[in-house]
């Protein structure tokens, strides 16, 4: 989460700061705002939300809904389409853990 007081041309490359607003993205994105309002009740993204109240989204929140869109558009329940993300970045992150861990077992092995 961006800190508060962090200078906002600082916040431009980075990938988790909440500079759409919910119109913004359904236009960058082509879907409706229904569509984020709905991967956001199936919990696959949590918008952050301003001090009024209102969604704000991540460059990477909206890949996510763009991925979400693509399997939807073809013919992937929503809920299954969240399902598939979530289960595609958990097996992302257990082939970055096991990579990882080979290469520190390969750094610390002896060369027989």
């Amino acid at each position: 989460m961006p800190a508060e007081n962090a200078p906002v041309a600082g916040n431009l490359d980075d990938d988790d700061y909440p500079a759409y607003t919910m119109g913004r993205a359904a236009d960058v994105l082509g879907i409706t705002p229904a569509f984020l309002r709905a991967i956001g009740e199936a919990e696959l993204i949590t918008p952050l939300r301003s001090e009024g109240g209102h969604r704000r989204y991540s460059r990477r929140q909206l890949r996510v809904a763009a991925r979400a869109r693509e399997l939807v558009d073809q013919g992937t329940p929503i809920e299954a389409a969240c399902r598939i993300i979530t289960l595609e970045d958990e097996l992302d992150d257990a082939l970055r853990l096991n990579r990882e861990m080979r290469r520190k077992l390969d750094e610390h092995s002896p060369n027989i």
